[in-house]
């Protein structure tokens, strides 16, 4: 294959490659709504939803995006625009989100987050700090009291949650600050913490001060001895273009401001984490004995959930894979003419299958926002290597003889592709199709963490709330979405692969 003939296979990939990202970066834009994001733990959800409510009193459309992933994935989404408020912790703000340029004061912070596009209205009313704590009767039997007792126990196992595993105000600069000598610490979901201890599989992590679990396990916090932790006011944070573009919002939002006593959030946190009430419901509540204001909530049976998360997970994997066969197949038909590109692309796809689902999400966002944009452009990039490798094997491993016959006969190198050597490859072809798609309906499960929906919001809501019920209304689905995928493909060929073909060639 020449080099003009090449450009006309890589042309039109490109071109579709373009469409697509240029889709996918269309998704889930706000069409005129205030977009209110939150974290994936309760204490944020809940916030997103007093938020929520506070401007749907106002007439203003609203939309609650929530549990949508950490904290650089809501800060970075309100700083591009994708949502316009949520609510974040002045401690993570100074220490975690600006840790590079450090405000040295409150006046400061405010100007920084201005120069972003970002204004930060005020306090919600409550402090949510970090501790450490441990069961109660585990310090009593060690005689543990403070945190500079730790450094006589190097036996103790850490159970922190990830994201404290890696902030400049978490464990490294907690461990450096105390010279703690512990070495078994590992990180974990924050929820699943709880479990650990409440086991024995754990002896100490950290806590949100406003956690309910701390009660529910019968915990102590330890005595912060040397102050190494600062105070975390939950405070406000909107986007400018806010107050230009919708002014009536600004102010419900401003209607937030000192609404919630850290006993009040104690009281919700509870209330969801360990009565099973929904988040809306709390909210609702809230704002009805507060502000007197009277939100309907509605809510959402398990089979309409169960439709909605379906189809949901049936766009993501149908879009992203389509996507994905369209330039993959072409791709995997010029590695094989082209044996030194070939292996040049082949390299290229099976790097991008190695970097990590979540990696790939939050890199995504910058440019296709949050919602479905990013998890669609991950799963089509995650699609990519199964298809290219096996329509490249299936094409070289056509028999040598085959292709000298088809050469003898002097049919054209395209009517050769079209009629023999693509018919021959199909069964090693549509194997590649069928990997690909059982391996997007799995991987589509983490778009839940940048608001695309799908079986994964009741998997990370089942994980946050300790609900196994949940995790199981997201996990059994996608399993036999998955065996249905399976099933569908085997089907499809056996119908458009020729009989006397089918089976002899293997992926």
């Amino acid at each position: 294959m020449n080099g003009r003939r090449a450009f006309r296979v890589v042309g039109p990939v490109l071109v579709v490659t373009l469409l697509v990202a240029a889709l996918f970066a269309g998704c889930d834009r706000s069409g005129g709504q205030v977009l209110i994001g939150s974290k994936k733990f309760t204490e944020s959800v809940i916030l997103g939803e007093v938020l929520a409510g506070l401007v749907s009193d106002a007439g203003v459309p609203v939309t609650h995006r929530r549990a949508l992933g950490g904290t650089r994935i809501l800060f970075n989404a309100l700083a591009s625009g994708e949502i316009h408020a949520y609510v974040e912790y002045s401690g993570t703000l100074t220490h975690e989100i600006l840790a590079g340029s450090r405000p040295a004061d409150e006046a400061a912070l405010r100007d920084r987050l201005a120069a972003s596009g970002i204004r930060l209205a005020g306090s919600i009313g409550f402090q949510n700090n970090y501790a450490l704590g441990m069961p109660e009767a585990r310090m009593a039997e060690l005689g543990i009291s403070s945190i500079s007792d730790l450094v006589d126990h190097p036996e103790l196992r850490f159970r922190f949650g990830n994201e404290f595993m890696d902030r400049v105000d978490g464990w490294p600069g907690l461990q450096a600050f105390y010279g703690l000598p512990q070495q078994d610490v590992r990180g974990v979901e924050h929820e699943l913490a709880y479990r650990g201890l409440a086991a024995g599989d754990a002896d100490l992590t950290e806590l949100y001060t406003t956690d309910a679990e701390i009660l529910h396990y019968g915990l102590r916090t330890l005595d912060d001895d040397r102050g190494y932790f600062t105070q975390y006011d939950a405070v406000l944070l909107y986007r400018i273009e806010l107050e230009r573009d919708t002014p009536e919002a600004v102010a419900a939002l401003k209607r937030g401001l000192g609404l919630i006593d850290p006993a009040r959030m104690i009281a919700m946190n509870a209330a969801v984490k360990i009565e099973g009430r929904a988040e809306a419901e709390i909210a609702a509540e809230l704002l009805r004995e507060r502000l007197d204001i009277d939100n309907e909530v509605s809510t959402e049976g398990r089979l309409g959930r169960l439709l909605r998360y379906t189809l949901e997970h049936a766009l993501l994997v149908g879009l992203s894979l389509s996507a994905a066969v369209l330039v993959a197949v072409p791709l995997g038909i010029l590695a094989a003419y082209r044996r030194q590109l070939g292996q040049i692309l082949l390299a290229v796809v099976g790097i991008l299958q190695t970097i990590p689902a979540l990696a790939l999400l939050v890199f995504m966002i910058p440019f296709l926002g949050i919602g479905a944009g990013p998890a669609l452009m991950a799963l089509f990039l995650y699609s990519l290597l199964p298809i290219v490798r096996n329509t490249h094997a299936g094409i070289t491993g056509i028999p040598i003889h085959l292709r000298e016959s088809a050469e003898a006969l002097g049919l054209p190198a395209g009517a050769r592709l079209r009629r023999i050597e693509l018919p021959l490859a199909l069964p090693t072809l549509l194997a590649g199709i069928k990997t690909a798609a059982v391996i997007n309906v799995g991987a589509a499960t983490l778009g839940a963490l940048v608001g695309a929906g799908g079986y994964g919001q009741p998997i990370l809501a089942g994980i946050r709330l300790d609900d196994t019920a949940l995790i199981l209304e997201g996990a059994v689905p996608a399993a036999l979405f998955a065996l249905g995928a399976q099933w569908l493909f085997e089907r499809v060929e056996q119908w458009v692969v020729p009989r006397g073909i089918r089976g002899q060639v293997k992926p």
